[in-house]
């Protein structure tokens, strides 16, 4: 982390670090899922996902013909 402490300065390099040395020990705290999840549940979760995926898309392309003007 010497780095960051080089390109920010001393203090805000310091604090970055803490910050990112508390966030990974959370990320590995909740690495993996306490709680089972029915078929139903995990379906539902995956057409979620694709919904939100399809969302996406749709957005990307309205935004691709409003940016080159189509007739």
């Amino acid at each position: 982390m010497e780095s960051i402490e080089r390109v920010f300065g001393e203090r805000i390099g310091s604090i970055i670090s803490e910050s990112t040395g508390k966030i990974r020990s959370i990320n590995q705290k909740y690495a993996t899922p306490k709680i089972k999840l029915t078929g139903g549940a995990k379906f539902a979760l995956l057409l979620l996902r694709f919904y939100l995926i399809f969302l996406v898309v749709l957005l990307a392309y309205k935004f691709w013909t409003i940016v080159h003007g189509s007739a």
